[in-house]
């Protein structure tokens, strides 16, 4: 009688490990290092996995307040719950689990006593493990504040000089009916009642956006279309109550409400093209945000909650953070 695993390569005849090319056939050690390989890989990726999930837990603890609050207070309950399992225990058994329950209590206790007297040394332990993803969060800060930071974007050299002594003029105002089509309102809730009146833009960021549409027209063939200017504080409470997918700024919390930003989109064929879903529109924003950076703008396109249409001037002095 052969074991199991024995069984498994004699069911095998010699002819069944001969290699067709070379007639040679290959040992033992051979035919499981495929399985060994994989064996590897797994065990691998369980421990980035556990690793993972780990930096998380300990980036939790270390940054909020509120996390050790829970940990330390689950620790309590878990105390109290298994000194009342160990005590209900004792009673209902014999005399010599009393001892052990106390001995559990006693380890607790001295557990929780540790924790209390070496707090500071423990938060510093997890401080060090979890300092890579502290980096990590530390540095895309800004991009996470960076509706309230002021643009420290410095404007093309050939931008500038075509701005200084030009006085560019608004483009005629488009047919109400171009922003009331369906498609337009499912893009762009409550486009129609949109401010587009140039005058109640900021001076300086009308004249760069303007900029931005005759070198969209002249360099890459785009006809560009204000959709929305100013907004005022009520629009803008109504627009962040609709939830973030339309607007995540409550009111001043927007350079739209300081005549500083501005939504855009491109007019083919006499009609609105928003959806960054048409290659054309999304090749055309990615045309849009490069000549915006270029004249000291701030591009909607960069951000997490990504608004192609947007750009923005960020003036010192003038939004205040909350």
């Amino acid at each position: 009688m052969h074991s199991p695993l024995i069984s498994s390569f004699v069911r095998y005849t010699p002819e069944q490990y001969r290699c067709p090319r070379h007639g040679i056939r290959p040992g033992i050690s051979q035919i499981l290092q495929p399985n060994i390989l994989l064996i590897e890989v797994r065990v691998f990726l369980l421990a980035v996995a556990l690793y993972f999930i780990l930096a998380c837990l300990i980036s939790w603890l270390a940054l909020f307040p509120a996390g050790r609050d829970f940990v330390v207070q689950a620790m309590n309950g878990a105390e109290q719950r298994l000194a009342a399992y160990y005590r209900r225990l004792a009673r209902s058994r014999q005399a010599g689990l009393a001892s052990v329950c106390q001995g559990g209590t006693a380890a607790l206790g001295h557990t929780a006593a540790f924790l209390r007297r070496h707090y500071l040394l423990c938060l510093a332990g997890m401080a060090v493990i979890s300092l890579p993803t502290v980096l990590a969060l530390m540095a895309d800060s800004k991009r996470m504040l960076g509706a309230y930071d002021v643009s420290t974007r410095e404007m093309n050299v050939q931008v500038a000089n075509l701005l200084q002594g030009e006085q560019l003029v608004p483009p005629v105002d488009l047919p109400p009916l171009v922003f009331a089509t369906e498609e337009v309102r499912l893009a762009r809730p409550l486009l129609v009642s949109a401010s587009r009146n140039w005058t109640l833009l900021n001076t300086e960021y009308a004249q760069r956006l303007l900029l931005i549409f005759k070198i969209m027209k002249e360099k890459h063939g785009y006809d560009m279309a204000l959709l929305e200017g100013y907004r005022s504080p009520e629009r803008q409470n109504t627009l962040a109550a609709m939830g973030p997918s339309v607007s995540n700024a409550a009111a001043f919390q927007s350079w739209h409400q300081y005549g500083l930003a501005a939504d855009c989109a491109f007019l083919r064929d006499g009609k609105l093209v928003i959806s960054e879903k048409d290659p054309w529109a999304m090749r055309g924003y990615q045309l849009y945000g490069e000549v915006a950076e270029s004249v000291g703008m701030t591009w909607g396109g960069r951000w997490k909650m990504m608004d192609f249409g947007h750009t923005e001037l960020r003036l010192p002095g003038v939004m205040k953070k909350n």
